[in-house]
């Protein structure tokens, strides 16, 4: 039987990124399965690398920002060193669509050059490789968004002037600060996936333990950072978009409020769906790399640039407001108040993930600081919010982006198709109903400071990013745990706290809170999951991303050493 055309075009695309890894970094010996082995970080993608490559690709962006921005290391060297590490991550997990790593390494030419000339950084992220999630437009550079209709075009569009010349916001503010770009990470096609998969690029697996999914739809930055082929990147959260990967890989990942990043000139699914915006935010293996990213692009003043960024620069008083109750609760540890939520009263989490809570728990506990438990408004009235903003044209777009090609979608896609659009009158429901609970819910909170001790409200609160640690291909049931936060627009930071143990993380009999719970609680499985990164997440107010990143490296540090 011949092969359909959209197959064909699929395929093409696919080898051409596979043909874009220079030989020298191809991987000649035979890669094991994923029964075989499950892990291929650390000790595996290193015996391909040369030990200066691994000094160089095992340090944090902050700390390799550090070196380049001061001369010690050349971007020349620290570029090569990613690209490397980048083209053996690929071989090994299938996480990047676009590579580009002769531009990439004529860019840091020129900053090395810059350097020479004027004994100084040309920015904050002189000589710093940076990946980007495949919805940003590179100059020179394709976007597909996992869409076969969109190869060869601009956003589907044949002939368009733009395709290949045109840069996103984001990209141009990069450029500015002195960060090295050298490719573009995979996605699901139509991004609402808690899976990255598409009919491009096929499956993205994660890089620790490669019988799970690395989550998306930033699922690429996710498996490519956690292999170290970068040391941070960005992606985009709509309903768990950076949060998902970020767990699933045992990164941090911050979603900011809207307004802050700036998404002008970036792709997208539905784009005009202004209900839930969808937002931009760093990954990386540290938190304090996520705040040399954060600021940096902030620094450029974006809300001059994007009508939807708000004037609101990096707020050093914030930071340090927060650093010195940090330092304070050394002393007195009621200077600082925590919220759990163990489950949000639909799905509870597997074993790994409430472990995973009862580590942070104790620990902050152990630490003096007061943990109460969080009983907000109904989690589910929030999800039925955001299946409705996901919905409101009833999946007409994402069909029109198949129907360009043809190509047949992949069964874990989210969102619905071929439903009837609401009506204006509909989507004006919603939008009140969305902010009727965003009230109730900033009166819930607020009432929290009668229990904290500090005379505030709780700073954070803490619950699972998903019900599992990863997932196995198919088996993502709910996303409930990102999404509600989109729909409040909170500030929320993913840490990473442990990893699955089957001999701990056992299987036992328990009550369900319904078939959804039930449905994801029997497809855990100790010995599959066995490996994988748990981790949570943790969020704050509206537009408290300076307070959130600075607790997170707090707490994070804080359960990393105990």
């Amino acid at each position: 039987m011949a092969i359909t055309a959209w197959k064909s075009l699929a395929n093409t695309k696919r080898q051409s990124t596979l043909d874009a890894i220079p030989e020298k970094w191809r991987i000649q010996e035979p890669i094991p399965s994923a029964s075989e082995l499950r892990d291929v970080t650390g000790p595996y993608i290193q015996k391909f690398l040369n030990p200066r490559e691994i000094e160089i690709t095992e340090l944090d962006a902050y700390a390799i920002a550090e070196k380049t921005t001061t001369g010690e290391w050349t971007a020349v060297e620290v570029t090569e060193a990613f690209c490397h590490r980048a083209a053996l991550a690929h071989q090994l997990v299938n996480c990047l669509h676009e590579i580009f790593f002769d531009a990439a390494i004529e860019d840091a030419k020129r900053l090395d050059a810059y350097f020479a000339d004027h004994k100084k950084p040309l920015g904050p992220l002189h000589g710093l490789p940076i990946s980007l999630k495949d919805q940003f437009h590179v100059k020179g550079v394709e976007t597909t968004m996992g869409y076969v209709g969109w190869i060869g075009t601009f956003q589907g569009l044949k002939d368009d002037p733009r395709s290949r010349v045109f840069e996103s916001e984001l990209v141009r503010e990069l450029r500015n600060l002195g960060a090295v770009l050298y490719c573009k990470t995979s996605v699901p096609s139509t991004l609402m996936c808690g899976e990255t998969v598409n009919n491009i690029i096929t499956y993205t697996n994660n890089p620790k333990n490669r019988l799970l999914a690395c989550g998306g739809s930033s699922g690429g930055e996710g498996a490519l950072i956690a292999l170290k082929g970068s040391p941070g990147g960005f992606g985009t959260d709509i309903g768990g978009s950076v949060r998902i990967p970020a767990v699933f890989n045992g990164l941090f990942g911050i979603r900011p409020s809207a307004g802050r990043i700036p998404y002008e000139g970036a792709a997208n699914s539905m784009d005009g769906q202004n209900t839930i915006l969808s937002v931009i935010g760093p990954l990386a293996g540290t938190a304090r790399s996520l705040q040399l990213l954060f600021k940096a692009v902030l620094g450029q003043q974006p809300w001059l640039y994007d009508p939807l960024v708000h004037e609101i620069p990096w707020r050093g008083e914030i930071e340090q407001e927060t650093r010195a109750l940090v330092e304070q609760s050394a002393k007195d540890p009621s200077k600082l108040a925590f919220a759990i939520m163990k489950h949000d009263g639909i799905v509870k989490p597997h074993p790994p993930i409430a472990r995973a809570l009862d580590m942070v728990e104790k620990t902050l506990e152990q630490l003096g600081h007061k943990v109460i438990e969080w009983t907000p408004p109904s989690h589910k009235t929030g999800v039925e919010l955001a299946n409705a903003a996901y919905n409101f044209d009833g999946g007409a777009d994402v069909q029109y982006h198949f129907g360009i090609s043809g190509e047949q979608p992949a069964p874990q896609l989210l969102v619905a198709s071929g439903l009837p659009q609401k009506s204006a009158s509909d989507i004006a429901r919603v939008n009140v109903a969305k902010r009727e609970y965003q009230k109730l819910y900033m009166e819930y909170w607020n009432s929290t400071s009668e229990l904290t001790g500090t005379g505030r409200p709780v700073d954070a609160v803490i619950c699972p990013a998903a019900p599992h640690a990863a997932v196995i291909p198919t088996q993502y049931t709910h996303v409930g745990y990102t999404s509600v936060i989109n729909v409040l627009d909170y500030s929320s930071v993913v840490i990473p706290v442990t990893t699955v143990d089957k001999n701990v993380d056992l299987n036992v009999p328990r009550e369900y809170l319904g078939e959804l719970d039930e449905q994801s609680y029997k497809n855990y499985d100790a010995d599959v999951y066995d490996g994988a990164p748990a981790g949570v997440q943790m969020f704050g107010r509206r537009l408290q991303e300076e307070k959130m990143l600075v607790l997170a490296e707090y707490v994070g540090s804080a359960v990393s050493s105990r």
